[in-house]
C-alpha cells in the first residue's frame, strides 16, 4: 500500500482535549442549570456556588444578563458543549471533516468565546461578582476556541497556501501562550475591579 493510501494518524490528543473540555464545560453549565431550577422552585434556596458576597452566582442568575435570550444562559451551555464532545468522539472514531464543517464549528466556538467575554465584562463591571461555575466555563472555553481555531489551518484540515499554513503553524505552536495571556488578562482585570485575590485569601 502506498503512503498516499495509508490512513492518516488520528488526532488523539486533540480529540481527547475536545472531549475533556466539553465534558467540563457541560458539567459546569449543568450545575448552574440545576441550581437555577432549584432557586425557581424554592426562592429561599441558597445555590451551592454562593460562597461570599463577591464569589457567588445568585446575582448572575437573577440578572437580565443571565437570561440574555429570554431563557437561562445555562441552557445554551448544556446544549452547546455537546458539540466539542461529539467532535472529539468522532475524531477518535476516525472521522475526517470537510472544510465547511470546520468553518461552521469554528463560528460556533467564536460565538461562545465572544459570549463568555461579554459575560465576564458584565460580571466584573456591572454585577460586581465572580460566579464559580461561570469561571469554569470561561476556563475551558478559552483554550477550546484558540486551539480549535488555529489547529485545522496549521495541520491542513482546512487547506491553505504553503506560506499561510506555515504562518498558522508558527502561531499554533504558541497557543499555550495565547491562552495564558487570556487567563492573566481576566485575572488582572478582575483584581483591579474586584480585588478577588483578597477575597479568596479570606475564604
Amino acid at each position: 500500500m502506498t503512503s498516499e493510501l495509508r490512513e492518516a494518524p488520528r488526532p488523539v490528543a486533540f480529540a481527547a482535549f475536545s472531549i475533556v473540555a466539553g465534558v467540563i464545560g457541560w458539567f459546569a453549565s449543568f450545575e448552574l442549570l440545576t441550581e437555577y431550577i432549584k432557586t425557581l422552585s424554592a426562592p429561599d434556596y441558597i445555590p451551592n456556588c454562593n460562597m461570599s458576597i463577591l464569589v457567588t452566582c445568585g446575582p448572575n442568575m437573577d440578572s437580565w444578563q443571565g437570561s440574555l435570550f429570554g431563557f437561562s444562559n445555562t441552557i445554551i451551555g448544556v446544549s452547546a458543549f455537546v458539540a466539542p464532545i461529539a467532535v472529539g468522539v468522532a475524531l477518535l472514531a476516525g472521522a475526517r471533516f470537510s472544510r465547511w464543517f470546520w468553518t461552521l464549528y469554528q463560528l460556533g466556538l467564536l460565538g461562545g468565546f465572544v459570549f463568555i467575554c461579554w459575560l465576564f465584562s458584565q460580571s466584573v463591571f456591572v454585577l460586581g461578582t465572580l460566579c464559580p461555575w461561570c469561571m469554569v466555563v470561561w476556563t475551558v472555553m478559552i483554550p477550546l476556541w484558540w486551539i480549535s481555531f488555529l489547529r485545522p489551518y496549521a495541520i491542513g484540515d482546512i487547506p491553505l497556501r504553503a506560506s499561510a499554513q506555515s504562518a498558522f503553524k508558527r502561531v499554533y505552536s504558541w497557543t499555550w501562550v495565547i491562552v495564558l495571556l487570556c487567563y492573566l488578562t481576566i485575572a488582572f482585570i478582575a483584581q483591579l475591579r474586584l480585588d478577588w485575590f483578597a477575597e479568596f485569601s479570606r475564604m
